[in-house]
C-alpha cells in the first residue's frame, strides 16, 4: 500500500479579489436599482397626487354648478309665467286720458306685481336678456322668421323679439324667439 498521505489543499484566501469585484458590482447595480425603483415610485406618487387635485378640483367644481343650476328646470317654466304676465300686460289697451280708473289701477298693480317677480327672479340669478335690436347671437335667440331689413337697419339684426332671452347665473335658460333682418 502506499503510504502517500494527501496533502491538504491550499488554503483560499479569505477575500478572493474576482469574488470582490463581482460584490461590488452587485451592490453597485442594486444601489442603482434601488435608486431608480424609488425615482419610478416617486413618480406614481407625484402622479397620483396630481390626479388626487383634479379630482378634488372637478368635484368642487360639480357640485358648485350642481348648486347654481339645480332649479333650472323650475327656473324655465317660472319664466313661462314671467312671460305670461307681460303678455297679459301688453294684452291690455294702451293708457288713455279718459280711461277708467278702475282699468288705471289694474295695470299699475300688474305692471307692480311684474316689476316685483322679475325682481325676485334676478335676486336668484334669473336675468331677461331684451333682443329688440341687437345683433343676432344664435347662443342666445332662436330666429323664428327673417324679414328684409327696414331701411337704417342692418342685415343680421333683431327687428322684432316675440319673446326675451332668459340666462340662470349666464347660462341660457330659455333663447329669446326673434325676427331677423335679411338682406334686402
Amino acid at each position: 500500500m502506499n503510504d502517500k498521505t494527501e496533502t491538504p489543499a491550499e488554503p483560499v484566501p479569505e477575500t478572493d479579489p474576482a469574488a470582490e469585484a463581482v460584490t461590488e458590482v452587485t451592490e453597485a447595480d442594486r444601489i442603482a436599482a434601488l435608486e431608480a425603483e424609488a425615482a419610478e415610485l416617486r413618480d406614481k406618487w407625484l402622479r397620483a397626487e396630481a390626479e388626487m387635485q383634479n379630482l378634488r378640483n372637478r368635484a368642487k367644481r360639480e357640485a358648485e354648478e350642481a348648486r347654481l343650476f339645480a332649479v333650472q328646470k323650475f327656473a324655465r317654466d317660472v319664466v313661462e309665467t314671467a312671460e305670461n304676465l307681460r303678455r297679459g300686460l301688453d294684452s291690455l289697451p294702451a293708457p288713455a286720458a279718459d280711461e277708467p280708473e278702475l282699468l288705471a289701477k289694474l295695470r299699475g298693480g300688474f305692471e307692480g306685481v311684474e316689476r316685483a317677480f322679475i325682481a325676485m327672479l334676478e335676486r336668484h340669478g334669473v336675468q331677461r336678456v331684451e333682443a329688440q335690436g341687437a345683433p343676432f347671437d344664435p347662443e342666445l335667440h332662436q330666429a323664428m322668421a327673417e324679414q328684409p331689413a327696414p331701411e337704417g337697419v342692418e342685415p343680421g339684426t333683431v327687428i322684432q323679439a316675440w319673446t326675451p332671452a332668459w340666462t340662470l347665473n349666464g347660462r341660457l335658460l330659455k333663447p329669446a324667439m326673434v325676427v331677423v333682418a335679411g338682406k334686402g
